[in-house]
């Protein structure tokens, strides 16, 4: 799962390079979507009660991915990545303990505490013109609950199917066209032409995002969902660190600290 959040952290990084960042996320879903096909192939098939987890995997991706792309649009890499997916984990346990019922632990309001702290640090204490502006921040925590949303749908379609590889393979396949008819329906038929020259990043781009959720699939199959969303949260460290050295974005002290502050309190949350 290590290794899984450090190629989701860098698949992230090469949507903010050169394409507009919603036809990056078009390319690399599109791509990822070949690639599915291909692990179906492989693969022996998924059981065909994994089928409404598949097709709602794709819609909540879809939302997943319009609402990141207008994050990116406005906010650096290094404010927004830590923000969508640290969010996530307090949602979680938001609506379990309002809902469900759960028993809010010391530990679990302890880390709740350290979360919103690490999310308030990143999003306003950054350097002068880097603070979050009110829009950009809702579609950050908007994405965050797409996060939490589809990862719980994919937990469960993962263990239904029996084949983690292959309801992987589905996933991707339903995610590139949901979202390739959205931006074909967006941008016109144009948008090929567009991507077209850049297939090489998309490429690696797809093949990191398909391991880092395919390792993420196989995990929940044999792991508590809860434990692995929790390591996958990892990877906000691992985007601060590329988004200074790859992208130049300025990352000052108390963008460091809320990023760590995020990790420490998704930790603490998962193991309440």
């Amino acid at each position: 799962m290590l290794a899984a959040a450090v190629m989701h952290a860098g698949w992230n990084v090469l949507v903010k390079l050169k394409l507009d960042r919603f036809l990056s996320l078009c390319l690399i879903q599109t791509l990822m979507g070949f690639m599915g096909l291909a692990m179906l192939l492989v693969f022996p098939a998924p059981a065909l009660a994994s089928l409404p987890y598949a097709l709602a995997s794709g819609v909540l991706h879809l939302g997943y991915n319009l609402f990141l792309a207008r994050s990116y649009r406005t906010g650096d890499l290094s404010q927004v990545y830590p923000i969508a997916r640290g969010a996530a984990p307090l949602l979680t346990l938001a609506v379990t303990w309002t809902f469900m019922h759960e028993e809010l632990t010391l530990l679990g309001g302890a880390g709740v505490a350290i979360l919103v702290l690490g999310i308030w640090m990143i999003s306003l204490l950054g350097h002068r013109g880097l603070r979050l502006d009110g829009l950009t921040m809702f579609f950050a925590i908007g994405t965050s609950v797409f996060i939490a949303a589809y990862t719980i749908v994919d937990g469960m379609g993962g263990r239904a199917s029996g084949q983690p590889s292959s309801y992987a393979g589905m996933v991707f396949v339903f995610d590139a066209l949901f979202l390739a008819a959205t931006a074909i329906g967006l941008r016109g038929p144009g948008i090929v032409r567009e991507v077209a020259p850049y297939w090489k990043t998309g490429v690696v781009g797809a093949l990191l995002s398909v391991g880092a959720y395919w390792i993420a699939i196989w995990a929940m199959t044999k792991a508590p969902i809860a434990s692995v969303a929790a390591l996958r949260e990892t990877s906000i460290l691992v985007v601060m660190l590329l988004s200074m050295r790859v992208l130049k974005e300025t990352v000052s002290l108390p963008r460091l600290a809320g990023a760590a502050l995020i990790v420490a309190g998704a930790v603490l949350i998962r193991l309440a």
